[in-house]
């Protein structure tokens, strides 16, 4: 069975930082995309961004200059490094990924809670 534990949430002032990490464990035979989600209070999940297995990136318009994703194959973990954080910013933050056991399937975590206040 597959696990995604995230971890580094927390509540952190207008312009602070956070770094979000997110463990993949189980019986995992690949990993294709990995990437983070979120949804604030009344909104839709939104994707906040992506990371393939080749390193390559995306990211929401909203986070672009102030987030980046990362991810680290060897430890089947993904992170996020969010910097001038905004009250806007505020959510639950889910990670994804798309991993391939018997077959390839989305799996999540259970979410962290990321508050921007003063």
């Amino acid at each position: 069975q597959v696990q995604l534990v995230e971890s580094g949430g927390g509540v952190v002032q207008p312009g602070g930082s956070l770094r979000l990490s997110c463990a993949a464990s189980g019986s995992i035979f690949s990993i294709n995309d990995m990437g983070w989600y979120r949804q604030a209070p009344g909104k839709q999940r939104e994707l906040v961004a992506v990371i393939s297995s080749g390193g390559s990136t995306d990211y929401v318009d909203s986070v672009k200059g102030r987030f980046t994703i990362s991810r680290d194959n060897a430890k089947n973990t993904v992170y996020l490094q969010m910097n001038s954080l905004k009250p806007e910013d505020t959510a639950v933050y889910y990670c994804h990924a798309r991993i391939t056991v018997w077959s390839i399937r989305d799996y999540w975590g259970q979410g962290t809670q990321v508050t921007v206040s003063s």
